[in-house]
């Protein structure tokens, strides 16, 4: 056995030996349930610039998965590490530190290249998802208000980023797809964290369901989610959205429904599946326009 390999377990892993340890302790950040939306979202934003191009649009999309990759290490570490949460946790406290360096400084070059390539907006409007991402845990995840937006804001930032890389500037239609995305996965957010209602009570960890109560928080997430999907249905009334947009709030909406009784763990694991099939309909809308 090398000097590499001995020192990469003892350094970097919990579990097993070698550098194929320390890899799959490294993957195992990487929840494609989570990842998956916030990389779509960015090509999402570049999808309604009309003619993109790749270069750019490729730099975004690794910054925010340098963001995300961030937030899931981070949140480790602060669960397993500093509060004693969970019972495991794939990456020593070296490693994880190590692992929040070696990402950070793969976003910082993410950031100077879009600033080389489009200019200092670019950089500023892609920085904010590594903060929300290193800053989840402990900071933001202990707020009602913070704790729900945090996901929901990095997605919003990765649809206008995404727009702006191959722009650079904003439109009304890039906001309004943001706002839309904000409001929608907030309510998505509330109903995650129900999951761990007893748990987060007893270390007062006030999310929403803690503060109001499980069958208030319930109705709040759906009128968040009602409000995404009717602030869809005004911008295409308007003429901001493609008319062929609303297909996407009846798909949605049907899924919603489905969920109305479900226990938060089943009902996360839809509402986000569901999420996919919206955002996917909102592209075909956006880039065919169907209907207009």
């Amino acid at each position: 056995m090398g000097t590499f390999d001995v020192w990469v377990p003892m350094e970097i892993t919990r579990h097993g030996s070698g550098v194929s340890a320390a890899v799959r302790a490294l993957a195992s950040q990487i929840h494609p349930v989570f990842m998956l939306p916030p990389l779509a979202s960015s090509w999402f934003g570049a999808t309604l610039a009309g003619d993109f191009g790749l270069l750019v649009g490729g730099i975004h999309n690794v910054a925010i998965f340098a963001a995300v990759y961030t937030a899931h290490v981070k949140d480790g570490y602060v669960d397993f590490h500093v509060r004693g949460e969970d019972d495991d946790h794939p990456l020593t406290e070296r490693g994880c530190k190590l692992a929040l360096g070696g990402i950070t400084a793969v976003f910082l070059a993410c950031l100077a290249a879009l600033w080389w390539l489009v200019g200092p907006g670019a950089a500023l409007i892609t920085a904010p998802t590594w903060v929300i991402g290193y800053h989840h845990a402990p900071q933001l995840d202990t707020n009602p208000v913070t704790a729900t937006t945090g996901y929901p804001l990095g997605i919003a930032l990765a649809i206008a980023g995404g727009f702006y890389v191959q722009t650079g500037t904003l439109s009304a239609l890039a906001v309004a797809f943001a706002l839309v995305f904000l409001l929608l996965l907030s309510g998505v957010k509330v109903i995650d964290d129900a999951q761990d209602f007893e748990y987060d009570r007893s270390i007062r960890k006030r999310t929403v369901a803690v503060v109001v109560g499980r069958r208030k928080a319930r109705l709040t997430a759906y009128l968040l989610m009602a409000a995404g999907l009717l602030a869809v249905v005004a911008f295409a009334a308007g003429g901001l959205f493609p008319p062929s947009s609303v297909l996407a709030v009846l798909a949605f909406a049907a899924v919603a429904a489905a969920t109305r009784r479900a226990e938060p763990e089943l009902a996360t694991m839809i509402l986000i599946r569901g999420s996919y099939v919206f955002l996917a309909l909102l592209l075909v809308a956006v880039w065919f326009s169907p209907l207009r």
